[in-house]
């Protein structure tokens, strides 16, 4: 890395033909959080999602095509990555990926087709064949946006017990018992939200014991209790992400909690903000200019004091240091990234 670099920030993208993205892109971050973009390090169709092996060794992408792939990569180390291998998805527009906590699989939700499916991941971060796969059904009162299921996230609980998947289609979170030795999923419950909710991310909070969805076709945020013993997912008090005055058209994106587990953080599209919440209480800290166009991801710096913001129609990241108080301050201008749309600092 360069001398005043702290962290690395991997850059997912859309390559399509109106894109100038190519791949996945690798910037470095200097302790205040300023990025510095470089160029492509793997050339990947459509990396909309990325997310890094536990040992830090790999990183996963989708391919979000029609027939839908992951792909793994060696992490060099100076940052850059070659690819190691790829495995279909069998499923449409893979959207989202991780990793379970013992390293030994891949989650990845397929969104046009509504199903989540585990890959093996053998010695040296090679991707097996699909050992296990599930298809969602339903459907929710959004007849363009909930004709069908519509898997946007799959992620392990803390403990690696259970895995959750947010399905926008069928507004619901399904909670499978997960086999650590198989990849095998068990359904164990299925979470109604409310109708028309289109769940799209969670996160949970640091303690294990709650976590945060977001609602991307209502503007919402919904806090909920988890139990770890048993996977139970209940949902409790759902806070507007927007203003009261706002009239126009914006769509919920990303959430995310801080390492510290004193903030909360969700995305809009649109009204192109971001909304900050206080985990204790569950309270609006404030709504904050984006400061890009279109922030479909947001992630936090490896400390939680930097928050960063991608711009998926401005073709920028917008980097903020995040205050004691939970405000986000920018940090210099928006770096130039072509359709970025997801952020992976590690």
């Amino acid at each position: 890395m360069p001398e005043d670099a702290q962290y690395r920030v991997y850059v997912g993208a859309y390559t399509g033909p109106e894109s100038a993205a190519n791949g996945i892109r690798l910037a470095f971050a200097d302790a205040a959080g300023l990025l510095r973009c470089t160029d492509t390090v793997a050339d990947t169709y459509e990396p909309s999602f990325l997310a890094l092996a536990p040992d830090g060794a790999t990183l996963f992408a989708v391919n979000e095509v029609a027939h839908g792939r992951v792909v793994a990569f060696d992490v060099r180390p100076d940052g850059t990555l070659a690819e190691i291998n790829s495995q279909p998805t069998h499923g449409s527009a893979p959207c989202h990926l991780s990793v379970h906590p013992s390293g030994r699989f891949l989650l990845t939700a397929n969104y046009l087709s509504g199903n989540v499916v585990v890959h093996p991941i053998g010695e040296g971060g090679v991707l097996r064949e699909a050992c296990h796969a599930v298809q969602h059904s339903g459907q929710g009162p959004d007849k363009d946006r909930q004709e069908g299921p519509h898997a946007h996230q799959i992620v392990p609980s803390p403990d690696g017990r259970f895995v959750l998947a947010a399905d926008l289609g069928t507004d619901a979170v399904y909670v499978y018992a997960f086999d650590a030795d198989t990849g095998h999923m068990v359904l164990k419950h299925e979470v109604a939200w409310g109708a028309g909710t289109g769940p799209r991310h969670l996160a949970f909070h640091p303690d294990g014991d709650r976590g945060y969805l977001v609602g991307e076709l209502t503007s919402t945020i919904t806090e909920f209790e988890f139990d770890a013993d048993g996977g139970t997912v209940r949902p409790g008090r759902a806070l507007p992400l927007l203003p009261a005055d706002f009239a126009g058209t914006s769509l919920a994106a990303e959430v995310v909690v801080s390492p510290d587990g004193r903030f909360v953080f969700a995305s809009n599209r649109g009204h192109d903000s971001i909304a900050v919440f206080s985990a204790a209480g569950f309270e609006l800290v404030g709504i904050f200019p984006a400061g890009v166009r279109g922030p479909r991801h947001i992630a936090l710096s490896p400390q939680g004091d930097v928050l960063y913001a991608a711009g998926e129609l401005s073709d920028t990241i917008q980097a903020f240091a995040v205050s004691a108080t939970g405000g986000l301050t920018p940090v210099a201008d928006p770096a130039s990234s072509p359709s970025p749309v997801c952020l992976l600092p590690v």
